[in-house]
């Protein structure tokens, strides 16, 4: 062991099993010392020698340190080789734990290294300890896991150490220390002897660290008071408290009288800081001492001491009031409040309402009923503090606070109506009583908080009306809470009273509350009061939010009413929900003098005609001429059209249209103009706008129009003019002229309008030059839809005139693209002959030629080939594309061989034609690469693979090697793929090509080549050629392979399948690998070569997950001997684990059971015990199997398995250690039954060591079913001191048919648990003495007293019957055995009965009896006994009387005397009267008490007649 020095940063060797580090306070030295124990056992000499040693460590220069001490450790002779593992410390109790290997525990004292305790705490060994600090022991863990603690039994220590050690000395000192009982004599001695001494100091030592503080007691401090005090030196009292408070705390007794000495001596700062230290123990008394001298440090005391009611004294004299409380609160302390209440509110109001509030915020609810607290108050004329305290208190607004709220409301309606309406205005209550406030409202002039708490309208109507006291907007307020009824009358009566007055406050609530009122029903109360000013105001608040047309109207019709006409005028201006046809006409009946209004409807509405014809007959001309030039010039064509109607001169409807001139919309005027056919009225106007340089589409529509109606050169106009509208005036020239409708549609390009009228008017010319040179696509696809019946016309235009005469590129490629969109391709053909081939303009055209190829390779392929050959400049190669894709083979062939796209046209005859000699033969004839490239790509996908490469090698073309190694391999032309590969390892570096290869060599046996080319350089992936190679049984080439790479693995497997087998376990071994060593095995194996396959097998098996395979693979095919072998060698492995030695157990049991027992004893630590067990069990090795659940703590199956294979498994030693382990209780029944039937002569000793374990009574069942009870004799009477009734019924039966009555006798005292009455009616008939006399026994026991006294009478057994009666109690029962022994003449019996039911029978009975019958001689003696006794108890009470007599005259004397030093004083006054006697002064005796009364017999003893006493 190393001890190391953190200080010193250096170690020490310590020769010690066990150690440990302590600290040790030594006397005189304040700091403690570090100690170390250790322990150590050696051989010195032959001789065993083990110690305790503790030390000092860093003893502490100039102060007392620790000396060194030893101790042996004593080991009993059976543990001699035991030795310490352990070593715990308690600080505790300072003793040391000393634990050994075995279990065995030493207790040493630490200060003295004195031994105290041994004893052995557990059977098996112990190997790791840790300190219980908490219960000054230590933990420990056994080896069977069981967790021990280990401690001081505190009770019983001392006294075996100053008993049994007789270590007087070391028993104090360990009560000293750890405050423990069991030295409270030796302490007090101790001290007794130190006073005696006058040794003071170290009395008050003792005392001061006496065990549980025996010492620390008043008579201790008496002791110290009664000490003199010497001249000079320090009192021993303060000796004694001052060794208390280096020590620590006083108790209450001593703080008292140290507390009594300082303030005698005035020293108070010394109290302050012994409490400030905590060094006294506070209690009432101190504070009430420390009260003379300083009131706050006698509250701290009281206040430590909990002394409650003295703190709360304190804290009223200092006017703390709000202290109590809380200090009530913390202490569960319950004050008389309403005292203090009282007494603040005499001095300080304000503070008694801090004072309530603070009561009434206490957990639990106030003290104090708030009611109480506030008649309180109000019996002071407090109001204002009474209301603020219930204020606060009534926020949380219960209803069970209904009452007060009432009361404050009420004092303060009454005193200050203001407060009450702030109250009120808060809303804080709703619980009080609301009619009782609403009435004294309405009383104190409070008419709005009056009509908030009434609640009958009687009574609403009554205050509403004092409209001149209520502030307007509360009143409108209130009108909110009413209901839709109640406010509607409330409002008629107002409206009643003073309509004038209060109309204003009417509308306000009517504004307000519309929603709820309902704006109808208000609308309605107005109009019932023809109050349209009313209306007219409730109705403007609300016309902004309704969008209701009647309401909109109602406020017109109001308006205009009161002469409201600018109102009138914006709202029919803004609105735009009133009805405007009823507005029209209601203005129009009304006929106001400004006509804004109606125009404002009129015009918003689309009245415009009625306007204008109104205003026309009601001469307003004025206004026609507003409307039109300042509010709305749009509509002026509506008017001119409804003055028109109207017959309106011409003149000023020319006027009116003047004076608006460019404002005026164009397009609606001449189409009202248009429609009356007066459309020259406008030529002026027209004129004039053109002139001014307008550009409008609608002024020069009208003005071409005028044209074209008078005939005025209207081309010119319409070729001219940019701003007309081509549709608009081409649709009004289709009737008049159509050739002008072109002419207009060609200029504004309106395609569909100049289709239709040249289609109409079949203009088919013209519509084909139209269409031509508009080059439009959807024009073209509208055209020549095939629906379109003109279609044919206009192509035959187009093809013959549009076309021919147009020279513009576009045109011409429009048409064409129009035609192949149309799908007209005949037409189009037709079309492109008469341009390509005729010499025209476009005959040499790229395009043109290849559109007209292409449109007869889809129309007409027949022309193709003609086309092909006529022409040159087209696309050779796209042409020859779309050849491709139409299926016209040969053309294609031509076109590409016309541009000599070799490759192209190759790929034809191969993909098309599907001609391979053909190909052939043009690649011999143009000798390209590219062209033997695809050749030969097609001969590799018809299978003509030598070909293939052959062309490939002429195309010296490489790309293809895949495709060309996966088909050779299909055909198996390994010969001609080596060529191929020859020739393209000079192109490419690649893994495939050099793997493939050399597989091709191994395919034709050529392996010198292969040695030679994995000489060379190569790239090739040898590692997986030499595996495809090996899948493939070309395992000599395999074996070149996996040689050359090191591959032992696979070279052992390879040389396997060759049946080289010792190469193989080479090979094996360089790879070292559990797969290949496994491989080789089996091989092995299979080959019969079981030398080798055990080389291999060693390797195997040491994996634990291999092992099973290969003992399957070994038994699947009967080698079981060489298993076994196997297994057997590998035991001595160095890495032999338990896989190996479980299976060997099972081959055992398979295959040689003799060996099994001697395997499992020698190995069961290294078996996997499950396993091993079913095997046992299917091969049934009963013993075996029995040992091994026995070692696997499986006791329940062991046990099991001896019973149900006794033959080969039972042995009783060995059967017994196991049931007595069991888990299951049934096994315990079960194998009593087993020993039954087997081993019914072991039975006893079975069960007697299931004793503990078993039910007595299922036991003794089983036994008495089986009809051998009294086979288990042994065993009842074992076990029948645990009293059960089975057990005793069982004995007493078999005591019975014995006739053993003595055992019979001694079973029925000792154990009483059996059926008592049964048994003696079995017995009580018995031909036996002895055994009646056990049934009266019983009925005795039972206190079946008449039963037992006949039954004993019968047998003249009449002692016991003596006995019976004397022991029942029962004074009848001895009476009746008197009469019958008079009756039999037992005079004899008759004495001797009254000797022993002396305490039952009457004197007076007995003497009558025996006069009676002659037989007084045999009552003498108890009529003897009977008087000695009550003369003795008579004397006894006279003395009694006498000594109580002497007590009270001493107590008296005693009176007098006090008395009569408490008057001494009166010998110094003058002489005077006689004072009158003093109570209890006067003399003589007083006469004695009366004697009790007449004298009764006291209880006597129990059993028998007393001793006679000696006269």
């Amino acid at each position: 062991m190393q001890l190391f020095s953190v200080d010193q940063q250096r170690s020490q060797a310590l020769e010690a099993h066990a150690a440990s580090f302590a600290q040790f306070k030594v006397p005189g030295n304040e700091n403690p010392s570090i100690l170390i124990s250790f322990a150590t056992k050696s051989f010195n000499a032959g001789q065993i020698t083990s110690k305790l040693h503790v030390i000092e460590l860093g003893a502490q220069p100039g102060k007392p340190s620790f000396s060194k001490k030893q101790a042996d450790l004593f080991f009993p002779p059976d543990f001699q080789d035991d030795f310490p593992v352990a070593m715990q410390i308690s600080h505790k109790y300072g003793l040391i734990f000393v634990i050994t290997k075995l279990g065995l525990l030493f207790v040493y004292d630490l200060e003295t290294a004195s031994a105290v305790y041994r004893n052995r705490i557990s059977p098996d060994p112990i190997f790791l300890t840790s300190e219980a600090s908490a219960a000054g022991g230590f933990y420990a863990i056994n080896r069977r896991g069981q967790v021990l603690l280990a401690t001081v039994n505190e009770a019983t220590i001392v006294p075996f150490v100053s008993g049994q050690l007789n270590n007087l000395e070391l028993a104090v000192n360990l009560a000293k220390r750890g405050n423990l009982p069991g030295a409270e004599n030796l302490v007090v001695q101790r001290f007794q002897e130190l006073f005696a001494q006058t040794k003071y100091k170290e009395a008050a030592e003792l005392a001061a660290e006496s065990p549980q503080g025996i010492l620390r007691t008043p008579d201790t401090v008496a002791k110290f008071q009664s000490v003199p005090v010497q001249a000079g030196q320090t009192p021993p009292l303060l000796q004694y408290f001052g060794t208390l408070l280096t020590r620590g705390k006083l108790n209450a007794f001593e703080s008292l009288e140290l507390s009594r000495l300082v303030v005698n001596q005035n020293k108070k700062n010394l109290l302050e800081n012994w409490l400030a230290e905590d060094k006294l123990e506070c209690s009432e008394e101190l504070g009430d001492l420390v009260k003379t001298v300083d009131n706050d440090l006698a509250l701290k005391i009281y206040i430590k001491a909990r002394a409650t009611p003295k703190v709360v004294a304190a804290f009223a004299e200092r006017r703390e009031f709000d202290k109590i409380l809380i200090y009530s609160k913390q202490v569960g302390y319950t004050p008389d409040y309403l005292f203090l209440l009282q007494t603040i509110l005499r001095t300080d109001p304000q503070g008694a309402v801090n004072f309530a509030l603070m009561m009434s915020q206490m957990e639990g609810g106030c003290p104090v009923d708030y009611n109480t607290i506030t008649d309180l108050f109000l019996q002071r004329n407090l109001i204002r503090e009474a209301t603020a305290f219930l204020l606060d208190v009534l926020k949380p607004n219960l209803p069970e606070h209904a009452f007060l709220q009432t009361k404050v409301l009420e004092i303060n309606l009454v005193t200050f109506p203001n407060v009450a309406d702030a109250i009120l205005a808060n809303g804080m209550f709703t619980h009080y009583d609301r009619p009782r406030i609403a009435q004294l409202c309405e009383k104190a002039g409070l008419f709005v908080r009056a009509l908030q708490h009434y609640t009958e309208l009687p009574d609403i109507k009554r205050v509403i009306v004092n409209t001149h006291a209520i502030e307007p907007q509360s009143l409108v307020e209130f009108f909110g809470t009413l209901s839709r009824e109640w406010a509607l009358e409330c409002m008629k009566d107002l409206l009643l009273v003073n309509l004038r007055g209060n109309l204003q406050i009417i509308v306000q609530v009517a504004k307000e509350y519309c929603e709820q009122l309902g704006v109808d029903a208000c609308i309605k109360l107005f109009e019932q009061f023809k109050s349209y000013e009313g209306l007219y105001f409730f109705l403007g608040s609300y016309l902004s939010s309704s969008e209701d047309p009647d309401i909109h109207f109602k406020y017109i019709e109001a308006a205009a009413k009161t002469g409201q006409i600018k109102e009138v005028e914006r709202v029919t201006r803004e609105s735009n929900f009133y009805d405007a046809e009823k507005t029209k006409n209601f203005l129009m009946e009304a006929k106001l003098p400004d006509a804004r209004p109606l125009i404002n409807v009129c015009d918003r509405f689309g009245f415009v005609p009625d306007l204008t014809h109104y205003l026309y007959t009601n001469n307003m001309l004025r206004y026609i001429e507003g409307y039109v030039q300042k509010v709305n010039p749009g509509n002026a064509p509506l008017v001119v059209g409804q003055l028109l109607d109207d017959e309106c001169p011409e003149d000023f409807i020319k006027g009116l249209i003047l004076s608006v001139r460019s404002l005026l919309p164009v397009e609606p005027l001449v189409e009202e103009c248009e429609k009356r056919n007066r459309l020259r009225l406008l030529t002026q106007f027209l004129e004039h706008l053109v002139s001014e340089g307008s550009q409008d589409v609608h002024v020069h529509n009208a003005l071409g129009k005028i044209i074209i109606d008078s005939n005025n050169n209207p081309e010119h106009f319409l070729t001219t003019n940019p701003y007309y509208d081509s549709r608009v005036v081409g649709k009004y020239c289709e009737k008049r002229d159509p050739t002008l409708a072109v002419v207009a549609y060609r200029r504004g390009q309106c395609d569909d309008e100049l289709i239709n009228v040249t289609n109409k008017n079949s203009l088919f010319k013209l519509q084909a030059r139209y269409v031509v040179e508009r080059m439009d696509g959807d024009l073209w696809e509208k055209v020549l839809n095939p629906e379109n019946e003109y279609r044919r016309q206009l192509i035959d235009q187009v093809v013959s005139t549009a076309l021919p005469e147009s020279k513009s590129p576009e045109q011409v490629s429009a048409t064409v693209k129009a035609f192949m969109t149309a799908d007209l391709p005949h037409e189009l053909i037709e079309l492109l002959e008469k341009i390509v081939l005729q010499n025209s303009a476009f005959s040499g055209n790229f395009n043109l030629q290849n559109l007209l190829i292409l449109t007869a390779i889809k129309a007409d392929p027949s022309r193709v080939m003609d086309y092909i050959n006529r022409l040159d400049s087209f696309d050779g190669p796209a042409v020859g594309e779309v050849a491709v894709e139409a299926q016209l083979y040969e053309e294609a062939f031509a076109i590409f061989k016309k541009f000599n796209l070799n490759v192209q046209a190759v790929n034809v005859l191969l993909d098309n034609i599907r001609s391979i000699d053909r190909a052939v033969e043009f690649a011999f004839r143009v000798e390209e690469d590219a062209v033997w490239s695809q050749v030969a790509k097609a001969q590799l996908r018809e299978g003509l693979v030598s070909d293939a490469i052959e062309s490939f090698i002429r195309a010296d073309d490489a790309t293809q090697f895949l495709d060309v190694i996966r088909a050779s391999e299909d055909a198996d032309v390994y010969s001609d793929l080596v060529r191929y590969l020859l020739m393209v390892r000079q192109k490419v570096k690649e893994p495939k090509v050099d793997s493939e290869l050399i597989y091709a060599y191994a395919k034709t046996d050529r392996l010198g080549e292969i040695e030679e080319f994995i000489l060379m350089p190569n790239v090739a992936n040898l590692q997986n050629v030499g595996d495809r190679l090996f899948d493939e049984a070309l395992y000599e080439a395999a074996k070149i392979i996996f040689a050359f790479i090191s591959n032992w693995a696979k070279l052992a497997v390879t040389l396997v399948r060759l049946k080289q087998f010792q190469g193989a376990v080479d090979a094996a071994r360089k790879a070292n690998s559990a797969k290949t060593w496994k491989e080789v095995c089996f091989a092995c194996v299979d080959a019969e070569e079981f030398r080798l396959a055990q080389i291999c097998g060693l390797n195997v098996i040491i994996q634990v997950d291999d092992l099973e395979e290969v003992s399957e693979y070994y038994q699947n095919r009967g080698c079981f001997n060489e298993l076994i072998s196997l297994m057997e060698s590998g035991l001595g492995l160095e890495r032999a684990h338990m896989g190996i030695f479980t299976e060997l157990g099972v081959l055992y049991a398979r295959y040689r059971a003799e060996k099994l027992m001697e395997h499992i004893k020698l190995f069961s630590t290294r078996l996997n015990i499950p396993k091993l067990i079913r095997a046992c069990d299917e091969q049934q090795h009963w013993k075996e199997l029995t040992y091994l659940y026995i070692q696997y703590d499986e006791f329940d199956n062991a046990a099991t398995t001896v019973m149900n294979h006794s033959p080969e498994a039972w042995d009783h030693m060995q059967f017994k250690d196991i049931i007595v382990k069991v888990a299951s209780v049934e096994l315990y029944y079960k194998a009593v039954h087993f020993y039954l039937q087997e081993h019914p002569d072991l039975i006893n000793d079975m069960l007697n060591v299931l004793a503990l374990r078993v039910d007595h009574t299922r036991v003794v069942d089983i036994m008495r079913k089986a009809g051998h009870l009294r086979l288990v004799k042994p065993y009842m009477v074992a076990v029948q001191s645990n009293n059960v009734s089975a057990v005793n019924e069982a004995l007493n039966e078999i005591y019975v048919e014995e006739e053993d009555y003595d055992r019979l006798r001694e079973s029925i005292d000792l154990h009483d648990n059996f059926d008592q009455i049964g048994l003696a009616q079995k017995i009580e008939k018995h031909e036996l003495l002895e055994m009646r006399r056990v049934a009266a026994y019983i009925y005795k026991k039972a206190g079946r007293w008449k039963q037992s006294i006949a039954l004993s009478k019968k047998d003249n057994l009449y002692k016991d019957a003596m006995e019976t009666a004397s022991q029942s109690g029962d004074r009848e029962l001895a009476e009746e055995l008197l009469v019958y022994f008079i009756e039999q003449g037992k005079k004899e019996c008759f004495a001797a009965c009254l000797f022993v039911c002396y305490d039952l029978i009457r004197p007076d009975v007995a003497l009558e009896m025996a006069w009676v019958n002659n037989m007084i001689d045999f009552t003498f003696p108890f009529l003897l006994q009977f008087i000695r006794e009550y003369t003795g108890k008579v004397d006894e009470l006279i003395k009694d009387k006498i000594e109580a007599q002497k007590d009270v005259k001493a107590k008296e004397q005693e009176e007098k005397e006090v008395i009569a030093q408490q008057n001494m004083y009166a010998q110094l006054l003058p002489l005077a009267l006689p004072a009158p006697p003093m109570p209890g002064m006067g003399g003589g005796f007083a006469p004695p008490p009366p004697m009790g009364g007449g004298m009764g017999m006291p209880p006597m003893p129990p059993y028998g007649m007393p001793q006679m006493g000696s006269y």
